[in-house]
């Protein structure tokens, strides 16, 4: 925080902030505490910002275009992550493989590979699964039993 007059600092974890509404945005972490409601469905936010964003879903308001195809997105970086599919830019490599992914959470996933994880488990029959959407997907014959 070089050239800064004031430093607020993070009781809890001792990180710095040059500005008190960044601190106090910062802390929400450590608390939990979402006090921004939206007034259409029962989600809640820890930044305002966060919140205008979420609203946006409401109103079907997608201002980030596609100039590749007609996607439309209602964050910036939803639309730079999908201008990776038109590029063909993997940024994300794997550092035990040859593998490399356009978006983190690819890679993420894909180390579940690697350490052999399946967070992802059946209620009914107890059966694994790398990722959510498998599990969706999963047919399950014990549910059919219960």
């Amino acid at each position: 925080m070089a050239g800064r007059e004031h430093v607020f600092t993070c009781e809890t974890c001792k990180r710095s902030f040059g500005y008190k509404h960044v601190l106090q945005n910062h802390e929400r972490t450590h608390t939990g505490e979402k006090p921004f409601h939206c007034g259409m469905c029962e989600k809640k936010f820890t930044r305002d910002h966060h919140l205008k964003m979420h609203m946006r879903l409401h109103l079907g308001q997608k201002p980030y275009e596609c100039t590749e195809c007609d996607r439309k997105f209602v964050q910036v970086a939803n639309l730079r992550r999908h201008l990776r599919v038109h590029t063909g830019e993997r940024p994300y490599p794997c550092e035990l493989c040859k593998s490399k992914f356009s978006d983190s959470n690819q890679l993420k996933s894909h180390m579940l590979i690697h350490k052999g994880e399946k967070p992802f488990k059946c209620i009914w029959c107890q059966r694994r699964f790398r990722r959510r959407q498998q599990l969706l997907h999963h047919k399950c014959s014990s549910k059919k039993d219960k």
